[in-house]
């Protein structure tokens, strides 16, 4: 099995380097194989050049089981993903170009705009700025593992996570596709958004699927005042009304 996890994660550093997703040695990945075990990532080595013996196994205090690498100095914040929420099982981190440019400008991704994102990732929320590789980065995340199934780290990068590797990756693939989207979106203008029944039934698919966080995003009317404290409560009461009417199903 481990020889296997490992053949899977070189193979989808290749795909997140190949896909210009990380840049030299940027980037991590880690798959959970027992209660108390991950195999993940060592420091400075490109993913696209990985091989299955530069691969580490670390137990959940970060202490290294097998393997002649060092983790990478990021691999506290993956910890801190598997302490949060059990049953996540894979986590990928990543610097792709258009998340990015989203975590710089510290800009959630919460619009109710593309059926596929609401689906697979819900809102993509920003953490606050923290020094990567610090323990900080850990405590910024802390908040969002639970509800959420992605993550844009303030003026450093994204990070997803999953049941095992692929859906991780493909979260991440996701999201930098969205990301893409929605920067295109903002220069032609006037986005149309998804109504609330719309996004309703988008929510109805994603149980259907086993998908139980991820937040709902709440449409927005494009001439809003986001000042105006009365909008912004009706809108919080719709995404309470959608959650009951999943909740009663």
């Amino acid at each position: 099995m481990e020889d296997q996890v490992k053949r899977d994660i070189c193979d989808i550093g290749r795909r997140m380097y190949m896909s210009g997703f990380v840049a030299a040695n940027d980037g991590n990945i880690s798959v959970k194989i027992s209660d108390n075990q991950i195999i993940t990532t060592p420091a400075g080595v490109s993913k696209g050049f990985m091989t299955p013996e530069m691969l580490c196994t670390i137990d959940l205090k970060g202490n290294v089981i097998k393997g002649k690498s060092k983790p990478s100095s990021e691999v506290k914040m993956h910890l801190r993903i598997y302490e949060e929420n059990p049953e996540i099982g894979a986590v990928t981190h990543s610097h792709s170009p258009y998340a990015t440019a989203f975590a710089i400008a510290r800009r959630p991704m919460d619009r109710a705009l593309l059926p596929e994102a609401i689906v697979n990732l819900g809102i993509v929320p920003v953490a606050e700025y923290a020094t990567p590789g610090t323990k900080e980065v850990s405590e910024s995340i802390a908040q969002f593992v639970k509800d959420y199934n992605s993550l844009l780290l303030a003026n450093h990068g994204a990070v997803t996570w999953g049941i095992d590797l692929m859906q991780a990756y493909f979260r991440m693939e996701t999201l930098e596709h969205y990301a893409k989207i929605l920067f295109i979106t903002t220069i032609l203008g006037d986005a149309k958004e998804l109504s609330s029944n719309d996004v309703s039934n988008l929510l109805e698919i994603r149980k259907s699927q086993g998908i139980t966080t991820g937040g709902i995003p709440v449409p927005h009317n494009s001439t809003k005042n986001k000042e105006n404290a009365n909008e912004d409560l009706l809108a919080q009461k719709i995404a309470d009304m959608v959650l009951k009417k999943l909740e009663n199903r």
